[in-house]
């Protein structure tokens, strides 16, 4: 089915980088963020590609730097030791795209005037290839984006920002075009409240965003519908996005996935059910919540 997917899905281009994605992150683009697992995801990632001994262009290496078992620290010194680290573990000479991440949780004037400067001298040292910044917050991109030279910022990662129930992204797209900035956008299924399983207990977002979102998965579940898969079928259709992050925990889920965005772009999507599902996210359409400390 990969191999399907590989000849079907829409490759994307990801801003000026020259890089091209497929649609749904399911083919080429590997990540291994980290602070997820503490770094344990780098060091699986490194023995598995190993293991592949592919061609190192074939495949495209994301990971992060800033967040820590720690905390935060966006430093110069510990943002530059931070490449070498993930090197060693993902046993690579350089990552494809090195995130800052959540920056939202560091003084953003911080991130203009020390946290990129010395991120472009790891991308001069060949250790990296291109720059990307992530958050929730949408306000953070053009912060950082207006106050440093074009080219600074190759890619953003935002998340929760454009699913049935929050398509704020939207409204920044045309901006992000005009810098040239890639755009990455995670959780189409708003971090579990768009599957029938729900969100985790410590899931940020309001009762009533929560209870909105239930209602929409009953509705589905009810008229034989899956949630999940219409959720990231929508997230797809915007082709200003360069790719869709979707979790996947299973070889089930992501066989699900590929077929649902084989589906989009064969059959096309369930344009009813996706009308009634907006019309009960209604109430809640583009509510988000507080992320990161409060800028000065």
């Amino acid at each position: 089915m990969a191999a399907a997917a590989a000849q079907t899905l829409q490759l994307r281009p990801l801003g000026n980088t020259g890089l091209k994605l497929s649609s749904v992150r399911l083919l080429k683009l590997l990540l291994a963020f980290r602070f997820y697992g503490g770094t344990l995801s780098e060091k699986v990632l490194g023995r598995a590609l190993k293991a592949l001994g592919a061609p190192r262009d074939q495949y495209i290496v994301s990971t992060k730097c800033g967040r820590y078992k720690e905390g935060f620290d966006f430093c110069a010194e510990r943002v530059t030791k931070s490449i070498d680290e993930s090197l060693e573990r993902l046993q690579l000479d350089y990552v494809d795209i090195f995130h800052c991440h959540d920056i939202e949780f560091g003084s953003l004037d911080q991130i203009v005037n020390e946290t990129l400067p010395a991120l472009l001298k790891l991308k001069q040292a060949g250790k990296i290839r291109f720059i990307g910044i992530t958050g929730l917050p949408l306000g953070i991109f053009t912060y950082v984006l207006d106050r440093v030279p074009p080219g600074t910022v190759d890619v953003i990662l935002s998340y929760c920002h454009y699913s049935i129930n929050d398509s704020t992204l939207e409204d920044l797209l045309p901006y992000l075009k005009s810098k040239g900035v890639g755009v990455i956008s995670a959780s189409p299924l708003s971090m579990g409240l768009l599957t029938e399983a729900g969100g985790p207990e410590w899931h940020p977002a309001s009762s009533e965003l929560k209870a909105a979102c239930r209602a929409a998965v009953d509705h589905c579940k009810e008229r034989g519908k899956n949630i999940s898969k219409l959720a990231l079928q929508y997230s797809l259709t915007n082709t200003d996005i360069s790719t869709i992050l979707v979790g996947m925990k299973s070889v089930k889920e992501v066989e699900e996935n590929i077929a649902a965005a084989l589906e989009l772009a064969t059959v096309g999507m369930d344009e009813e059910a996706l009308s009634e599902i907006t019309e009960i996210l209604k109430p809640v359409k583009n509510q988000t919540w507080p992320s990161g400390i409060q800028q000065r």
